[in-house]
């Protein structure tokens, strides 16, 4: 973890004095978000076992760079019935690039005695403008993942493509390696369609490589709405 921490932090470094673009915002603007989807899915896997999802947060823009906020939804797991996540970070632009560099921590309501579920992520991002569309790639680090089962990295890499006025494409493909036997490939591809400027539609297909590991693991397709105000 201090390797990771030394390169996000070596990143941001670079970003400030390579001379990056920051957008010229001298304010603090909120916005907060509600929706639901018939499933809640987390890099392949169902969080609701395969359960309808509600969830609502709020974000903080920073002087036109930082961000922070919170974001909430019910899981079905364990016993736990409540995630909550708490997230802050910069994003600088390099030339072309857009960075996201980030922490966010992952909390449980009603975890049973003695567990771990909770746990803390670093994040490297990135995306740039190809024609119309844009891709990039992600990796989010942990020293003591989801269940304390140790080092966790997950890396992505994903594009989005308008295809028609308001009607996007969208997709991801991403592996999340666990210490021991929990690794696993997956992937998504969907269809977006914004309402309006403030409700968005979102039609998607999730699968990964290791149906084995259960039903919350195996092939899906999820329908949503998300409303930002």
């Amino acid at each position: 973890m201090k390797t990771f921490k030394t390169l996000l932090l070596a990143a941001a470094a670079t970003a400030v004095m390579g001379g990056s673009a920051f957008a010229a915002d001298d304010s603090i603007s909120l916005s907060f978000n509600v929706g639901a989807n018939s499933d809640y899915v987390f890099r392949g896997v169902s969080q609701t076992d395969e359960g309808v999802q509600v969830f609502g947060g709020a974000d903080a823009t920073l002087y036109g760079i930082g961000y922070a906020g919170v974001w909430a939804s019910n899981v079905d797991f364990g016993g736990i019935d409540l995630e909550y996540d708490v997230y802050a970070g910069i994003k600088p632009v390099i030339g072309p690039v857009n960075l996201d560099l980030g922490v966010i921590y992952y909390g449980y309501t009603n975890q049973p005695k003695n567990s771990s579920e909770a746990y803390t992520e670093w994040k490297v991002a990135g995306s740039t403008a190809v024609g119309p569309g844009t891709v990039g790639a992600a990796v989010y680090y942990s020293n003591d993942f989801f269940g304390g089962t140790g080092n966790a990295t997950y890396y992505e890499l994903n594009g989005s493509m308008p295809i028609a006025d308001k009607l996007s494409v969208s997709g991801a493909v991403g592996k999340q390696q666990v210490v021991g036997p929990a690794d696993y490939t997956t992937w998504n591809l969907g269809l977006g369609y914004a309402v309006n400027d403030h409700i968005g539609l979102d039609l998607r297909y999730w699968d990964t490589d290791q149906h084995g590991f259960g039903d919350i693991y195996k092939s899906r397709v999820v329908v949503g709405v998300k409303a930002t105000f």
